[in-house]
């Protein structure tokens, strides 16, 4: 029964990629991006502020550190996912994010020193296959002639962002901060941080087309889907939860399908199946790269 709650979160943020893609058509990019923000922050300060400014002290001293967080994983991540809706599909979106993990996994090993795995060499490697199929429909060769494609390389940088906003929250742990205080300090910093970008920009408005959209990215991706993750991690841990978050190219393929019409070819199916096993390689492959070996009088000892 635990499993649900990661299943559903997953599910549902893989929904949201699909809204995305729809809201690229009818609403601005800036302009989503700081109203959901609005929206969950809305929703959320009835029940959160009083205990914000009750525990202030404690928050006070780690506002840089929450800024951060929140330009990394409110701003840069989830903006440049609605701006890369507008020059790729939302199976390519999907796919590129799971890439997130493996990001993790190589900035821990090139800039905090974890010693680098087998499954992490030879995971990177066959989800980095699986994600050039799919970006380039089955032809790796278009790389050469034409580069990546815009919404791709920003979704690529999307996928940095959230990895280097993961690293950071598990590195920056805040005991005294509540979770759910913890994110919406975050909106709260997403929403200051986008209203130049909201009032310099053009604007679409609120309508019946992209109502809807707003109010999804608002509450079922913003505030639901985050509750059932933070309640899935308490109930499996984190090493658990983290393998769900790999169907996230399946569920986003699938919905986008039902919903996009967004055909799905052979190379997606072989491209997602790399990347997942990739990503699964990765966490479960634990031997170490260089393994250590017993004296050899045959053999001169490296320095």
């Amino acid at each position: 029964m635990h499993i649900f709650y990661p299943l559903m979160a997953v599910l549902l943020w893989s929904i949201n990629t699909v809204v995305s893609k729809l809201a690229a058509s009818s609403i601005q990019p800036g302009e989503i991006g700081f109203l959901r923000w609005v929206v969950a922050g809305a929703l959320l300060t009835p029940f959160l502020l009083r205990g914000v400014i009750g525990n202030w002290r404690h928050i006070r001293p780690q506002l840089p550190r929450i800024v951060v967080l929140g330009l990394l994983g409110m701003v840069i991540y989830q903006t440049l996912a609605y701006y890369a809706a507008g020059f790729t599909t939302a199976t390519h979106m999907g796919i590129i994010l799971c890439l997130s993990p493996l990001m993790v996994l190589a900035i821990a090993v090139t800039r905090l020193g974890q010693p680098l795995t087998m499954g992490g060499a030879v995971g990177s490697l066959v989800a980095l296959v699986g994600v050039v199929l799919v970006v380039t429909n089955g032809d790796p060769g278009v790389l050469l002639q034409q580069g990546f494609n815009r919404g791709d390389l920003l979704m690529f940088v999307a996928a940095l962002a959230y990895a280097c906003y993961n690293i950071l929250l598990k590195r920056w742990h805040m005991p005294q901060i509540p979770t759910f205080q913890l994110l919406y300090l975050q909106m709260l910093v997403a929403i200051v941080a986008l209203l130049p970008l909201y009032a310099l920009t053009s604007r679409t408005g609120i309508h019946l087309a992209n109502a809807p959209l707003v109010a999804y990215a608002g509450t079922m991706a913003s505030i639901v889907a985050p509750a059932l993750w933070m309640l899935g991690v308490a109930r499996l841990g984190p090493s658990r939860s983290i393998v769900f978050f790999n169907l996230t190219p399946l569920f986003t393929a699938i919905v986008a399908w039902l919903w996009l019409n967004e055909q799905l070819h052979a190379y997606h199916w072989i491209g997602g199946a790399l990347t997942i096993a990739g990503v699964v390689l990765a966490e479960r492959w634990k031997a170490p790269v260089r393994a250590a070996r017993a004296p050899d009088s045959h053999c001169a000892q490296r320095p």
